[in-house]
């Protein structure tokens, strides 16, 4: 990996951490076609410079995060379901972030599922703020979290999902999916850093430099990408990144039938 993609992968973090569209998935398919995939330092850098959005979050929330405990413990039981089941289905998650078609598979349902989230929870829209927000419902939201753990799913996409299928307002779920982003992704990146340590896998300086200098970009785009979604998705609603992932995907899937994405 060089700086250059090293930039470019951390502008396509920052955009697409806290959209609906996966940004592991943008991140596989980019690494994909710059043919760095399948190395072991991209797997690393992929999930390490999530810290660097995530920070952004802290940022645009500062306030928020001085909350009572009742806060906090709400997002560590929302946080429970993802580390149980990314421990037991940690290997299986490696082999597919390799996998552009897994990604555009995933895209596409997730798009078609997009385009119907709006009209199936209509009614989340007169529901109450996050400060409502019980353990029940916090638990209930992690467990969609883990279906994330498919690339091309959508952390911020199946969380926010899953808010609004307990009926969180759009504004609400999309916060509440953020300020858990943060536990989740931090929590990912302390745990791939720990299995790269084990087995004996030692950063070079000029490695250090790329997640460093990914990490800084990854938050300034962050920061904007953030700002602006609250404001369209308030607005708007969810269709556009309904016919975007679809889109995306149908297009991944032509390239690898004829370029094999995988391999390049």
């Amino acid at each position: 990996m060089n700086y250059l993609e090293a930039i470019i992968l951390a502008i396509v973090e920052g955009i697409t951490e806290f959209l609906p569209i996966s940004s592991t998935g943008h991140l596989i398919i980019t690494s994909s076609l710059f043919g760095i995939a399948g190395d072991d330092f991209t797997k690393l850098f992929i999930v390490a410079i999530q810290l660097g959005a995530i920070l952004s979050v802290f940022v645009l929330y500062f306030k928020r995060f001085f909350q009572t405990v009742d806060f906090y413990l709400k997002l560590l039981v929302a946080f429970i379901p993802s580390v149980i089941l990314g421990l037991m289905f940690n290997k299986v998650i490696d082999n597919l972030l390799e996998s552009p078609v897994t990604v555009a598979i995933t895209l596409v349902i997730g798009g078609i599922i997009l385009l119907k989230v709006d009209t199936w929870f209509i009614a989340s829209e007169t529901a109450p703020n996050n400060d409502k927000i019980s353990y029940l419902t916090a638990l209930k939201i992690g467990f969609f979290q883990t279906i994330a753990m498919i690339p091309g799913v959508s952390r911020s996409g199946a969380t926010i999902i899953g808010g609004m299928s307990q009926k969180l307002n759009r504004k609400t779920a999309a916060e509440f999916s953020f300020f858990l982003a943060v536990p989740t992704m931090f929590g990912a990146t302390a745990k791939k850093l720990y299995d790269y340590y084990q087995n004996g896998f030692v950063l070079s300086p000029t490695q250090i430099n790329l997640l460093l200098v990914g990490n800084v970009v990854a938050f300034v785009v962050a920061l904007i990408a953030i700002k602006s979604f609250i404001t369209y998705l308030s607005k708007n609603g969810f269709k556009l990144f309904g016919y975007y992932r679809i889109l995306i995907g149908i297009i991944i899937l032509i390239l690898n039938y004829f370029y094999k994405l995988s391999t390049l």
